[in-house]
């Protein structure tokens, strides 16, 4: 009896011989044979691996039993790394389309909010107030895990939550003065920022390329300052500190965060509760409690009590 797998690049198992019968085993593949009621002479051909566990021989007929196992039907390792490089891919592109859809509702509700209710200053403390309870209630039951922080992170945290606070609210006050679109185009020039902060105190330097990519960045928003019917200096001016805060407070997060094991869900909520308590007396000494309350009363008799939702 003789066995011919054929298999390339494989290595001889265990061969059994005797007077009447030969094996030649080229794979380390094959599901569980059993071959001893098989007297004739048996040539099995295999396309793909099969690893072979052991070869037993019985009594003088020279009975064989083969036992073996298939081989796993994985995918190569640069296959799986491939699927997976492609995975991570999508998976991103998911994040940026559901932040970038969550934005646009986000931008129209507290446009809303502010057209009846034109107080920034306490829209942006209720905004992070909000966030901040959803993580909590998260980490309480278990939804999320919370993380595992000490005094050392909160002190690296902090520069980065006055950042974030001031260009939170910078960009809630512009918003307050004019359309949310020209908010945003402005807003869009960050990157531009980035560049020439990090050149100028950071050092960094970009190819050509990278400069050139900004002219029409730039120019956008100088066109579209220059043609707003509703130009408001306020707003103009909310939406470039906004820029800068936001372009030190990733910065800051870059550097003083390093080596900090914090997901990021939790580390923007972390930021947020932080953001939140540096927020909440300056909202009070802006505006207080008296303007809240009389505008609270105006906005409820004019719309109604639909704004609360």
């Amino acid at each position: 009896m003789s066995f011919t797998l054929k298999q390339s690049a494989l290595k001889v198992s265990n061969s059994v011989f005797d007077k009447r019968s030969s094996i030649t085993c080229r794979s380390l593949f094959l599901p569980c044979l059993n071959l001893q009621n098989n007297p004739k002479r048996t040539l099995l051909s295999l396309s793909k691996p099969l690893y072979i566990s052991s070869f037993q021989s019985f009594n003088e007929k020279s009975v064989i039993l083969c036992k073996a196992y298939e081989a796993d039907k994985s995918p190569s390792p640069a296959a799986a790394e491939a699927k997976s490089e492609a995975a991570k891919s999508v998976k991103i592109g998911i994040y940026f389309a559901t932040w970038w859809a969550l934005n646009v509702v986000f931008n129209i509700y507290n446009k809303k909010v502010l057209n009846a209710y034109p107080y920034p200053w306490l829209t942006s403390t209720l905004s992070l107030a909000c966030g901040s309870l959803m993580m909590l209630v998260s980490w309480a039951t278990k939804i999320a895990e919370p993380p595992k922080i000490n005094l050392e992170f909160w002190k690296a945290l902090f520069p980065v939550a006055v950042a974030h606070t001031i260009g939170h609210v910078a960009a809630t006050v512009s918003m307050s003065k004019v359309a949310v679109s020209f908010t945003h185009i402005i807003k869009s020039g960050e990157p531009a920022f980035s560049v020439i902060v990090s050149r100028f105190l950071l050092g960094e330097r970009f190819p050509p390329a990278v400069y050139l990519s900004l002219v029409p960045i730039i120019g956008g928003c100088g066109l579209a300052a220059l043609t707003e019917l509703n130009f408001n200096m306020t707003g103009f001016m909310g939406a470039m500190i906004s820029n800068l805060a936001f372009v030190f407070r990733n910065i800051f997060s870059k550097k003083g965060m390093k080596g900090k094991s914090v997901s990021g869900m939790n580390y923007y909520a972390c930021l947020s509760m932080l953001s939140l308590l540096i927020l909440t007396p300056f909202a009070i000494a802006v505006e207080g409690p008296h303007m809240w309350a009389a505008g609270w009363k105006e906005a409820v008799s004019e719309i109604g009590p639909q704004f609360i939702w």
